[in-house]
């Protein structure tokens, strides 16, 4: 070959990594299980969203039998929300629907048989709720501190001054030192999850649909073709940006889908920390992906046929699972140090974001650290699947994969 050949070659040779990306991309993008296993899943977001959208949304509603107009007010003021002046309160969620009975027995008997919740009877100093076999604390909460309130209220008339000048000096108040810090335990606790599971789902099913790849070249030897036109570095690094190009895609997809979910829940005030937490997770799961992919690879690399794959990627899938259980279950010292630990920091550090406990620079050493991690990791990878992917013969072991001379 003439040095123009050779020159003319190798820009070629160098971009060819584009064209296995490419090639991965479409294969992946016309296969009907991953649209499906995709669709599935924002499927089943917006649903779960628009469920906690509708039920939350809906009021609690009870049914209150009275059988005075005494009775009637009390049940009045009980659902008129909460009245810093006269101490009543009333979950904003509770819709209280008063049916006046003409005597007592009546309004016991409606409770017998269902058609009330409770019934209030007796009067001024003497109420008495009526329940089953026992009374729902919801009512017995609104209607005892209502009570409590009025009884107060006519008590300071009696005495010839106010519930304010009774009252005073009983109120604490609080002060918060961080009120923008911090987030609902319910929605750190829901994050952790989809942080955690959208990772461990990424990891496995891009993981596993690359060394299926390999491994299905090197069975039927048409990876000794294309390493005739290219270098085995090339197809390894078009292999692994095709899989990360879909992976980030898809992540970035169920992401979005979640923040603009989050929008029309109760929750709605904390969606800077999460969206904050978010876009970290996004960039430290890049760099984490992109090394397991590897490893995924040098895993297709190993095997011979495709029952090979499932005992040479037991050790990444055992990384996977520690790291990303792991990250989401520790707590305190051991959760500070998980956010610094590649791949759990993944899981661990936007855990840390949404709780308020990580400072701005955190994310940053994290992200530095697993950078540099990545970058070695990449290094022996790559190393190893030179090495092992034109072994034919049997299944290697990682070992006898770097005894091999290249």
């Amino acid at each position: 070959m003439t040095t123009t050949a050779r020159t003319q070659h190798a820009p070629e040779t160098q971009a060819a990594w584009r064209i296995v990306a490419g090639r991965e991309i479409m294969v992946k993008l016309r296969d009907r299980n991953f649209i499906i296993s995709t669709l599935t899943t924002l499927g089943i977001m917006v649903i779960a969203f628009a469920v906690s959208f509708f039920l939350g949304g809906q009021g609690e509603t009870k049914n209150l039998a009275v059988v005075t107009p005494e009775a009637a007010s009390i049940a009045q003021q009980a659902t008129a929300g909460d009245d810093e002046a006269t101490g009543t309160f009333a979950p904003g969620d509770l819709e209280l629907t008063v049916d006046e009975y003409p005597d007592e027995a009546a309004a016991e008997q409606a409770v017998d048989a269902g058609d009330a919740d409770a019934a209030l009877v007796g009067g001024p100093g003497e109420w008495t709720l009526v329940g089953t076999d026992s009374v729902d604390s919801t009512i017995a909460g609104v209607i005892g501190s209502t009570v409590a309130a009025d009884a107060l209220e006519q008590n300071a008339a009696a005495a010839g001054t106010t519930v304010d000048e009774l009252t005073a000096g009983s109120v604490v108040d609080e002060r918060l030192l961080d009120p923008e810090g911090g987030a609902d335990e319910a929605v750190q606790l829901i994050a952790g999850f989809v942080f955690a599971f959208l990772f461990y789902l990424a990891a496995i099913l891009f993981g596993y649909a690359i060394a299926n790849s390999v491994v299905e070249e090197k069975q039927s030897r048409i990876v000794e073709i294309l390493a005739a036109a290219i270098p085995l570095r090339q197809l390894l690094v078009g292999k692994v940006v095709g899989a990360t190009v879909l992976a980030l895609g898809q992540m970035v997809l169920f992401v979005g889908i979640g923040l603009i979910g989050l929008t029309f829940t109760e929750y709605t005030s904390l969606l800077p920390a999460v969206a904050g937490a978010a876009v970290w997770y996004l960039l430290l799961f890049v760099i984490g992906f992109v090394a397991l992919a590897c490893l995924f690879a040098v895993a297709g690399a190993l095997a011979t046929r495709a029952e090979d794959v499932q005992s040479t990627s037991s050790p990444v899938l055992t990384l996977i699972m520690v790291a990303t259980f792991g990250g989401l279950f520790v707590s305190g010292t051991w959760q500070v140090v998980a956010s610094y630990v590649p791949i759990m920091s993944t899981v661990t550090m936007p855990i840390r974001l949404v709780e308020g406990s990580a400072a701005w620079w955190e994310p940053l050493v994290a992200m530095a650290i697993a950078l540099i991690t990545a970058a070695l990791v990449i290094g022996v990878a790559e190393r190893l699947y030179r090495r092992s992917i034109m072994q034919t013969g049997r299944k290697l072991t990682y070992r006898e994969a770097l005894k091999l001379s290249e």
